[in-house]
């Protein structure tokens, strides 16, 4: 297929505000896309390169290079170039990955180089983000959205499942099933404002301890242990403890949910930042292990053995992980039957919970089912303050004692075109560890600096804390954070997972 096609109904998408009518696009491309490049088309449109980043910065993307007269370039000689430009290093890489991106830019028309430089640098803003290509895709291939959405969720990539049932219709659903060793995109909460309000709105649940680590997913068969990331990053390496105990649980297959954290000598949890730096690809493994131990706690079981576990209620989940899963390794939590003859009960958990350094509470209703990839009603977390993941759009650079450091943060949440509303700004919160961190981060996802502010590429992730809405005419939902300030980066989290308008809004 011509990447002329792929960068028209791009530009169409973007032109056209009614989700059916972006919907119907995305269908009509599809439908047409031959079938062994169905996950390239899609992949694209979805803003994503196969290959995640290859690291092409902006600067290099801003050379002005002659286009091309007539469309030739083809999607699949695009997935080839980028290919090459990622394999290329060492000694005079520079410059072949020169000549490789000019040769791709010089292959493309107008329309191709402008969509090609906003797909190489992350910036495809025309609102066909998972969600909408997702039903793009089952309009196509004539197969219920909920029912792919769900393989797409166990499978963990749309590409590869849309790819598939384009080709053989609704029976390459009923392949995709859960699997050890493959990861699968866990499960998220929605917010209360209190524990009373978690339990009138759930019923009988569990009441569990929300650590503030690293999410992880622990896959075992046999010997073999696999620890991925909420992203499903592969860690296992950056985690050795945590394989090892994997391999002490009786089973000899399963998946477990859970949470790493780092724990001082009395016990008490270090900050989330100490953790984060534990996974990152730079460190000296042993090194790290012996300057800050790491201890993971289980709190759900999606397999076991033979057996999916998914679609089984929490208590019998809890259950089947108590089997595996020694006390002193699962998340604490209290079990309310009645919340009316237990409320008292619950409140006493949530503060015994953050007199021992945590950050809240997870109440779960017992009978609800794992909706792995989904945002549940029947997962609520509850803080002791207003709290929101934002995405960082743009930056600016810091004056005073922060002059050479990026500063003040441009924040959105995600709208439902898949473009980010901005909320406002803030510089609150940030730690001189933390200034130094999001500069290194921020400038590798650069796309744009004019000396004063920096706009990024809308990946990297942050927990704000705010006091409040006020309405604010200045920015595209109508309202503005009060008091915002930063608590923490989550690297750990993808931009599709952070919160959206419809979220911000409710809690004002």
């Amino acid at each position: 297929m011509l990447l002329a096609e792929v960068a028209r109904v791009s530009r169409e998408v973007a032109e056209t505000s009614a989700r059916s009518g972006k919907t119907a696009l995305l269908a009509e491309l599809f439908s047409s896309a031959p079938p062994a490049e169905a996950g390239l088309v899609i992949s694209y449109l979805s803003g994503r390169l196969p290959q995640g980043r290859p690291g092409i910065g902006w600067r290099a993307l801003a050379r002005e290079v002659e286009p091309a007269a007539e469309p030739t370039l083809t999607v699949t000689a695009v997935d080839a170039a980028v290919t090459e430009y990622a394999a290329l290093a060492g000694a005079g890489s520079q410059a072949g990955r020169r000549r490789v991106l000019d040769a791709l830019l010089g292959a493309a028309t107008a329309p191709e180089q402008r969509f090609l430089r906003s797909l190489l640098s992350g910036e495809v803003r025309q609102g066909a983000l998972d969600a909408v290509a997702l039903e793009g895709v089952a309009a196509a291939a004539a197969v219920p959205a909920a029912e792919l959405r769900r393989a797409v969720m166990l499978d963990g990539s749309l590409a590869r499942v849309a790819a598939a049932v384009l080709a053989d219709g609704a029976a390459a659903l009923r392949g995709v099933t859960l699997r050890v060793g493959q990861p699968v995109q866990p499960m998220l909460a929605n917010t209360a404002k209190s524990v009373a309000q978690a339990l009138a709105a759930l019923g009988p649940c569990a009441v569990e301890e929300k650590l503030d680590g690293i999410r992880v997913q622990v896959h075992r068969d046999g010997d073999d242990v696999r620890v991925y990331t909420r992203s499903l990053d592969d860690i296992t390496g950056r985690l050795p403890e945590v394989a090892e105990l994997a391999r002490t649980f009786p089973g000899e297959r399963f998946i477990l949910d859970g949470e790493v954290i780092g724990q001082a000598p009395d016990g008490r949890p270090v900050s989330f930042q100490e953790v984060a730096s534990r996974v990152g690809s730079r460190i000296d493994v042993e090194a790290a292990r012996r300057a800050l131990p790491v201890v993971p706690y289980f709190f759900d079981v999606l397999a076991s053995g033979d057996e999916v576990l998914l679609d089984l209620p929490v208590r019998e989940r809890y259950a089947a992980l108590a089997a595996l899963v020694p006390e002193d390794s699962r998340v604490r939590r209290l079990v309310v039957e009645d919340p009316g003859e237990q409320a008292a009960a619950a409140e006493e958990f949530w503060a015994e919970t953050l007199r021992r350094g945590h950050e809240g509470v997870m109440a779960k209703g017992l009978d609800s089912t794992y909706a792995a990839g989904r945002r549940g009603k029947h997962w609520l977390k509850v803080k002791p303050v207003h709290t929101l993941d934002l995405v960082v759009l743009a930056v600016e650079w810091g004056h005073g004692r922060r002059t050479g450091l990026l500063s003040n943060l441009h924040l959105g949440a995600r709208a439902a075109d898949g473009t980010f509303a901005m909320l406002g700004k803030t510089f609150k919160g940030l730690t001189d560890e933390m200034l130094r961190w999001q500069t290194e981060r921020l400038r590798e996802l650069a796309v744009e600096d004019d000396g004063f502010t920096v706009r990024v590429r809308p990946e990297l992730v942050v927990e704000i804390a705010y006091d409040g809405l006020q309405r604010s005419p200045r920015y595209p939902a109508g309202v503005a954070l009060r008091f915002a300030r930063v608590l923490r980066h989550r690297p750990d989290k993808r931009a599709d997972e952070a919160d959206t308008v419809e979220t911000v809004l409710g809690e004002g």
